[in-house]
């Protein structure tokens, strides 16, 4: 990480915080918003969509709007594959002062799921404005994001602004189909410098809005689980079911699945995830509270965490990794012994468990050598979370006391993917921080009508322009 130490943080932010962390009073994090709504509205509304969108027009849309402002043509660049010509991606960079500083990386994610336009109120791909929201499909996933990217860029160029550690940017293409397509991970392929960074800044993170609106906490991605599926299978002789014997393959297979659906595994959190229990406790009273601040400060015994993974479906995620039956299928007439059976089993894989150690605790708790158990594809990327670093938190926890006085910064772990993973393995430590808040039912994101607050989209712009420029000013 930075070449920092802790004393030397302080310093910077006594010589820097005025100019790179609090706003002055004329906000220059807020100028020019005019220029991003047209920003953030000629990339929502270009389809990018993988049935009939193309991330190259959105790339080439963005890429133009740089260059306008000044950019050179070798510091832009839309990288299309030659076996995906719609899959365009596009990089860009703003070269630091100091060479001794290694290179930071912001990345977004452009491609966008399906929205079919009969299912919507709205036309998906046309940008509304309507009771203080903005409605469209990668209005928030993650078109929020890619814009306000693009118009710090535009507005640093603007500004002359030169940071000392040069700042990258990679605007993607197939996050939500990346058994298709993956941008990243073609690029860390055949452009590796363009994502070689000390850290990279991605999506992932976001801060909770109650159903009043009320802000919560401030969410800041510090990792992700493991996405793995495992298939069971069963095989048997068969016969008649008028005579029925002892070896069922659907028996078999239904006690399997049932162990496992029953099964909890230890508990084995991630620095991020103590970090959000011990933040967390703060926001609630009684019993859960102090179960909370115990899993954060290490004192919990099995009955706290026992509590904790009870009250939440979200809160036991982040304690373990978590395995359990999705989809069954087996038998091949009603009225015959049946000869197969299978499931697929789905695992979220805590960082830094390997898939061989977690095979082996599925066969441990099935017991039965009948059972084959085998991994369903080939494993994707795999490493430890990041370190939860003070030299990234304290920058957001400086920017967001400013903006939201009172609002905790509270780290956690994903359940879910994004393409943080592939930079995590890949060595360049990606932290989840988008700027967004949310609101408890998502916001439709990835479902109908997707939308975010107009002033959470503005917030966002103006934090994320803050806090890159904290990063690159050492």
């Amino acid at each position: 990480m930075f070449r920092l130490t802790s004393v030397a943080i302080v310093a910077v932010c006594a010589v820097f915080g005025p100019a790179a962390l609090a706003a002055p009073k004329s906000d220059p994090a807020r100028a020019g918003e005019a220029d991003f709504r047209a920003v953030y509205r000629e990339l929502v509304e270009t389809d990018t969509s993988l049935s009939s969108g193309s991330c190259t027009l959105a790339a080439e849309r963005m890429a133009a709007r740089l260059l306008a402002a000044g950019y050179a043509k070798s510091e832009v660049q839309v990288v299309v594959p030659p076996d995906f010509p719609r899959q365009g991606n596009l990089v860009a960079r703003i070269n630091g002062s100091d060479a001794k500083l290694a290179p930071m990386l912001l990345l977004a994610h452009i491609d966008v799921v399906e929205a079919k336009r009969t299912d919507w109120k709205r036309d998906p791909f046309k940008l509304v404005e309507e009771n203080g929201y903005f409605y469209a499909r990668g209005a928030v996933d993650d078109k929020a994001m890619a814009s306000s990217f693009v118009d710090a860029f535009v507005r640093y160029k603007k500004e002359g602004y030169r940071p000392k550690r040069t700042i990258k940017l990679a605007l993607t293409c197939g996050e939500e189909t990346d058994s298709v397509f993956n941008g990243v991970r073609y690029l860390l392929k055949t452009m590796p410098d363009a994502f070689a960074a000390e850290f990279a800044v991605n999506e992932g993170g976001s801060g909770n809005l109650d159903e009043n609106g009320k802000r919560i906490s401030f969410g800041v991605q510090v990792g992700e689980k493991i996405y793995q599926d495992f298939t069971f299978t069963v095989t048997a002789p068969g016969g008649h079911s008028a005579r029925p014997t002892d070896d069922n393959a659907i028996g078999r297979l239904a006690a399997a699945v049932t162990r496992i659906d029953r099964y909890r595994f230890p508990v084995n959190m991630t620095d991020a995830t103590k970090g959000f229990f011990r933040r967390s406790s703060a926001l609630y009273e009684g019993q859960i509270a102090q179960d909370l601040a115990a899993a954060g400060n290490g004192t919990a015994d099995d009955a706290a965490f026992a509590r904790i993974g009870a009250a939440d479906p979200l809160w036991n995620a982040f304690l373990r990794t978590t395995c359990i039956p999705t989809q069954l299928a087996g038998g091949h007439a009603p009225n015959a012994q049946p000869q197969h059976a299978q499931a697929n089993v789905n695992c979220r894989v805590m960082p830094g468990e390997t898939l061989d150690a977690v095979l082996a605790r599925l066969q441990d708790v099935v017991a039965d050598p009948k059972v084959e158990i085998r991994l369903a594809a080939e494993p994707g990327p795999q490493s430890a979370a990041p370190p939860l670093d003070a030299r990234i938190m304290k920058p957001v926890e400086a920017i967001a006391a400013d903006m939201w006085p009172g609002v905790p910064v509270i780290p956690h772990l994903s359940s879910g993917a994004t393409d943080g993973r592939f930079l995590n393995a890949a060595g360049i430590p990606t932290y989840g921080i988008s700027g967004v808040f949310r609101e408890p039912d998502g916001n439709g994101v990835h479902g109908l009508d997707e939308r975010i607050r107009v002033t959470s989209l503005m917030d966002a712009r103006a934090f994320l322009y803050r806090l890159v420029k904290a990063y690159s000013a050492h």
